[in-house]
């Protein structure tokens, strides 16, 4: 078995990870521009390929969770001329083992549906929520092998890069957990950081308390870039699964006929 290339395109960032027998190797990350060209994909591909002791002729398939459609024929095109294969992408040529119970299925992004399935396959609990932190978070409700719905909420970064455009004298601000503890802030970064994160597990434990009405006894997995931070000050978030979307892309993968 060659080397899986895995890429998880978000609106902001595309995380690229390299897999095997042997399951998932390390991850990187790069800035998502669409305006780039298949070459210019190629070329920083072939830079990590090198970095991690693999040549392109290793490479026995690309697989992607895209929810930015500008960038697919990129990396259809960058997968056939460095690659010499095919491009799979997750939902449309790589089918998702989950019932998708949404009104307007086309609308789910695949990375939504990715994360799900590797939540279902790693748990035996019947209600499971996928919580995303992301761009923007999003919580994604699993009941047995179906996906039934979710909600879309702002994102930790997108709503402090808004704050910090929008305001003249709001500065820049760490979310690192300095007191797992809420106190009062006494400077305006300390407001700030306290506002953001424990606003942020606050939301997620008031919207999983009331989903929880509809769902009995969730379990509740979190991923994305600041999942640790806010599961930190979270009551309801029992487990971290920082690459969920690569694991998910993984098990579909290798499930593929």
């Amino acid at each position: 078995m060659g080397t899986t290339l895995l890429f998880d395109a978000g609106n902001t960032n595309t995380k690229i990870c390299l897999a095997d027998e042997k399951g998932l190797g390390t991850s990187y990350t790069l800035p998502t521009r669409p305006a780039n060209t298949a070459d210019d994909w190629g070329i920083k591909i072939e830079a990590i390929l090198a970095r991690e002791g693999v040549t392109s002729r290793d490479v026995e398939a690309c697989v992607i969770s895209s929810v930015v459609p500008p960038l697919d024929p990129l990396i259809s095109s960058m997968a056939r001329r460095f690659f010499d294969c095919d491009a799979l992408f997750a939902g449309r040529t790589l089918k998702i083992a989950l019932e998708n119970c949404y009104a307007r299925p086309e609308q789910v992004g695949a990375d939504i549906l990715v994360g799900c399935l590797a939540a279902r396959m790693m748990h035996e609990s019947e209600n499971i929520i996928v919580i995303d932190f992301g761009t923007a978070t999003t919580l994604a409700c699993v009941k047995g092998s179906a996906f039934k719905g979710g909600l879309i909420c702002p994102g930790v970064l997108s709503s402090t890069a808004a704050l910090a455009s929008g305001t003249a004298k709001l500065p820049k601000v760490d979310l690192e957990i300095h007191n797992k503890t809420l106190s009062w802030g006494t400077t305006t970064e300390e407001c700030l950081n306290q506002g953001l994160v424990f606003g942020f597990g606050s939301m997620v434990d008031g919207l999983v308390e009331k989903l929880s009405e509809k769902m009995e006894d969730p379990f509740v997995v979190a991923t994305g870039g600041l999942a640790r931070n806010v599961a930190q000050v979270s009551r309801r978030i029992d487990q971290i699964r920082p690459e969920l979307v690569m694991e998910g892309l993984w098990l579909a993968y290798s499930n593929h006929e």
